[in-house]
């Protein structure tokens, strides 16, 4: 019995490392350009036979760090749901939060921001359509009603709060910008409540 939790530890954890090393070759080389063979190398597996006993394909790996990544970002919003009361201190969290992981695991936002994932995953769902971001329009709505933030479709909203945030994270990303993103994120954060809040 002991034995048989002991592998399903092994293979989880090797299972994660195919996963961690994939998102850091997508995010530095692009989806088309990584190899299972250049997975394989980075895990330090002696055969691509390992990753397919996991993914039968690297469309897989691809689909489930899409989905991890997502279910993250989206229990980190309810974190930050719960514990901020008006929605100017949740979107305040949400933006230290992608502000945080742009700087401490830039490979992660990489996927999320500069990757077209469509190319290699045609079912995947726009940014905005993602349940992590419909929360954020949610609570764009919420500030709507609450007084905080001015009178616009909440999508308007969002195009016009996110697209300052976005576009930092992306420069910075992308090294535009020479200094990390924490350094841009008091400014962007001021743009960009500034864009939305009422008067």
């Amino acid at each position: 019995m002991d034995q048989e939790i002991e592998d399903i530890q092994t293979q989880s954890e090797v299972q994660d490392e195919i996963l961690v090393a994939a998102l850091k070759l997508f995010a530095a080389k692009g989806y088309f350009n990584t190899s299972l063979i250049d997975i394989k190398e980075a895990v330090g597996l002696k055969t691509t036979g390992t990753i397919y006993q996991h993914f039968k394909t690297k469309q897989r790996i691809a689909t489930q760090l899409h989905a991890d990544i997502f279910d993250s970002l989206s229990v980190s919003i309810d974190d930050i749901k719960r514990t901020n009361e008006k929605p100017s201190e949740q979107l305040r969290g949400i933006v230290d939060l992608l502000f945080k992981l742009t700087d401490e695991a830039p490979d992660v936002l990489r996927f999320l921001l500069i990757l077209n994932v469509k190319e290699f995953l045609p079912e995947a769902k726009p940014l905005h359509e993602s349940a992590p971001f419909k929360k954020i329009i949610n609570i764009i709505e919420a500030g709507i009603k609450a007084g905080e933030i001015r009178n616009i479709s909440p999508q308007l909203g969002y195009a016009e709060f996110f697209g300052i945030i976005d576009n930092t994270l992306r420069l910075t990303l992308t090294g535009f910008f020479d200094k990390k993103a924490d350094f841009y994120q008091a400014q962007a954060w001021l743009a960009a409540w500034n864009a939305i809040a009422k008067k």
